[in-house]
């Protein structure tokens, strides 16, 4: 029996995912001096459990000083590859391709935990040993009033950026990452390069579109002349800014095709995050809202791309690949809910009597046992199904 298409391998370059759904890259908030811990392994384990085909570590920061908070992740030295690379392995080793996202987050670094307010930091926070750190972007405004100041990056201190993404890359080789993703989007520093209203430069990588996309290409160049050939390399993106003046779709297209012409090989279609959180809604949002900017870029950039957003349900991801929106079906805050999304997702979509068949072998065995018992007590075939 066929698969259904989001159920269908998928290949870029020389890794091949076993089905079209990605997990995409959620902030925990919970490390160290930027290095994994359990929480981390356990928290992306049950993906790749799940039956994921790709799980993406969180928001990498390339230094310390881009982090987001003082709980994020980091590959700024050799002594955070081991906690990366045991979380690479159990990926790995239960079925998923074991992808990392590398980040600087600019002027949005230097925040609160969002459970603390998702704010700049305070005299309270500064009382939990999370003190306020120097900031950086492309230019000296604030993300918003009340917010650090960060200080213009130099050509000199651009250089220095270029040579921590290219060695963060490294480590993230060393790890035994399979897929790597390049942080565009959502505020964060080279998204901040490419929006107009953030990037007020008057040099070469400022003003024109082609300037204000050269120091993300240039990153961009970097990571792909060290990441291995056979790899893939994504880059997300804030398709829109959702702001008046700030980057249009036209805009994203263009920049898809200049990544794709340095190596990327897919694009990960978000939007908005310019101003405020990640999350912050500056554009309607109902189910799906961001796949339209995934299947414009695809067409029109002629490259793969990743949809994400309030994707909740079995068919709504399946309708997004069979009709070729986009090629892989990214699934957040859903997953936070339930773990096991990918293979409820399966159970839903693919009529099979041997329904636990690709469960985790120790979960399986139980399941099928007491389905056999589940159909006799309740006179069906098939588990799970709608209608």
């Amino acid at each position: 029996m066929s698969q259904p298409p989001l159920f269908r391998p998928f290949t870029l370059r020389g890794i091949t995912a076993k089905n079209r759904i990605l997990i995409s890259p959620m902030c925990q908030y919970s490390a160290v001096d930027g290095v994994a811990n359990d929480w981390h392994l356990v928290h992306l384990g049950k993906f790749a459990q799940g039956g994921a085909g790709i799980v993406m570590v969180e928001a990498t920061a390339v230094t310390a000083n881009g982090r987001i908070t003082h709980g994020d992740l980091g590959l700024w030295h050799d002594g955070q590859i081991k906690p990366l690379e045991r979380i690479a392995a159990f990926l790995r080793d239960n079925g998923a391709v074991p992808a990392i996202q590398l980040a600087h987050a600019g002027r949005k670094a230097s925040m609160q935990r969002p459970w603390y307010g998702n704010a700049a930091l305070t005299a309270e926070d500064r009382a939990r040993g999370d003190e306020p750190w120097p900031i950086v972007a492309p230019s000296s405004v604030p993300m918003e009033d009340g917010w650090l100041m960060p200080q213009e990056l130099s050509e000199d201190q651009l250089d220095d950026l270029l040579e921590a993404w290219r060695a963060a890359t490294l480590r993230a080789v060393e790890a035994g990452f399979e897929m790597l993703e390049v942080h565009c989007a959502h505020g964060y520093l080279l998204h901040s390069f490419l929006s107009p209203l953030s990037n007020m430069r008057t040099d070469a990588y400022g003003g024109s579109r082609a300037g204000r996309m050269r120091f993300p290409l240039q990153v961009i160049e970097t990571v792909r002349a060290v990441w291995p050939a056979p790899l893939p390399l994504a880059v997300r993106v804030s398709s829109v800014d959702g702001v008046e003046g700030g980057i249009e779709l036209a805009d994203s297209v263009v920049f898809a095709r200049e990544a794709k012409a340095r190596g990327a090989d897919i694009i990960d279609c978000s939007s908005g995050g310019l101003l405020g959180s990640a999350t912050a809604a500056r554009i309607p949002r109902g189910y799906g809202f961001q796949v339209p900017f995934a299947e414009t870029i695809r067409k029109e950039a002629e490259i793969p791309t990743i949809a994400v957003g309030l994707i909740l349900h079995p068919d709504q991801a399946e309708s997004i690949v069979e009709q070729g929106q986009a090629d892989l079906v990214a699934i957040g805050r859903e997953a936070l809910f339930d773990p096991n999304w990918t293979l409820h997702a399966q159970l839903e979509l693919t009529e099979d009597d041997e329904v636990f068949a690709d469960w985790p072998k120790q979960y399986g065995w139980w399941l099928e046992r007491r389905e056999a018992g589940l159909r006799k007590l309740e006179g069906r075939k098939l588990p799970h199904r709608r209608g």
